[in-house]
């Protein structure tokens, strides 16, 4: 699909000779486009399960909650954290967006505020043990009480989106696509996001080269497409 989006940009961008932008540039605003619709998926989800609530749910073909849901869940793995010693604690994957869930020998670890935890672990009633465990979050990592698990710790998380990259062969000076490069690298949206990336990527070029009508223009159908899926 990226061969597909840049021909459209490019096109756009010189259809009245507004500009040019390289490959590097291109995957720039490839990368900040696709992070941005990414991150459109689950405001969406939360007004989808909204409107649920209200009992304006739908089903089937219709079913927007279940369609982002799926959408969503692609980008979801499960994988074993490893304990670090000297700090006590779990680190998460360097690609993680959001954290489902964290199991310790397949019983889920409850999530416990930083500022909660001293209390809970003074209780004799509610003190983690390794029936019920439970966890805090610093940054990228976790402390999981009681402090004697160290091991057979998985975590469900949403990862990030690999980052798109267009590569090229020069030929004759000019770039040409080069999908055997071995650092390329597709967008991992939907097909169905193809128009919101050539959107939003003449949004950034627009900028990048100062191209005012450009921006607008795309500012325009950006608004146009909103609307149409209200």
């Amino acid at each position: 699909m990226i061969n597909s989006v840049r021909n459209t940009v490019m096109s756009i961008l010189n259809k009245d000779n507004n500009g040019y932008i390289t490959p590097e540039e291109f995957n720039s605003f490839a990368k900040q486009a696709q992070l941005e619709i990414f991150n459109q998926y689950f405001i969406d989800f939360k007004n989808s399960k909204l409107e649920d609530f209200k009992g304006m749910e739908s089903s089937g073909y219709s079913d927007i909650t279940k369609q982002i849901d799926q959408t969503i869940d692609y980008f979801s793995k499960n994988v074993s954290l490893v304990y670090d010693s000297p700090s006590q604690t779990f680190a998460m994957p360097a690609d993680w967006f959001l954290l489902n869930a964290l199991y310790y020998d397949q019983k889920e670890v409850e999530h416990v505020d930083q500022r909660n935890v001293y209390k809970l672990l003074q209780s004799n009633l509610t003190a983690p043990n390794t029936l019920y465990p439970a966890y805090v979050m610093q940054g990228d990592n976790m402390t999981i009480y009681p402090l004697t698990i160290i091991n057979n710790v998985e975590t469900y998380y949403v990862r990030y989106p690999y980052d798109p990259k267009w590569t090229y062969t020069l030929v004759n000076g000019s770039p040409l696509f080069n999908q055997s490069a071995g650092d390329y690298q597709d967008f991992e949206l939907t097909e169905s996001d193809f128009p919101k990336l050539v959107i939003k990527i003449c949004e950034y070029a627009g900028t990048s080269i100062r191209e005012q009508e450009v921006v607008s223009a795309a500012k325009q159908q950006e608004v146009y497409m909103d609307q149409m899926a209200q």
